[in-house]
């Protein structure tokens, strides 16, 4: 049988635990969210230097990342950064995007960036 003093613990072990398990469900959400992102950086950055080292036109290029990115919103032309900006055969073309990834404010908000680096002339 309970006594009157144990009334009442499992709502205090309950209050002392929930915001524990509610960080840890919150952190793991927010963590796929960010690696998703992660992929889909890497994926736009892969995209357009392949435009860039087969076309060797940036407005091509900076198109292909936009056009991959789309399940993050629209990527601005400013976190497009393709070095160098002409593409001749044997050189490496490099292109990254950067990104801030909004999160539900507990974590704050997440720089990343994707990088792809291929040679010029397929």
């Amino acid at each position: 049988m309970r006594t009157d003093r144990e009334r009442g613990a499992a709502a205090v072990e309950m209050a002392i635990i929930l915001p524990v398990l509610v960080a840890l469900v919150m952190g793991i959400v927010e963590f796929g969210r960010a690696f998703n992102a992660q992929q889909t950086l890497t994926f736009a950055a892969r995209e357009g230097v392949r435009a860039m080292a087969l076309e060797n036109d940036a407005t091509t290029a900076r198109t292909a990342v936009r056009s991959a990115g789309t399940p993050l919103g629209t990527i601005p032309d400013s976190s497009i950064t393709i070095s160098p900006t002409s593409c001749t055969t044997g050189t490496r073309v490099t292109v990254t995007v950067a990104y801030q990834l909004s999160t539900t404010g507990f974590f704050g908000p997440i720089n990343l960036s994707g990088k792809g680096v291929m040679l010029c002339g397929g």
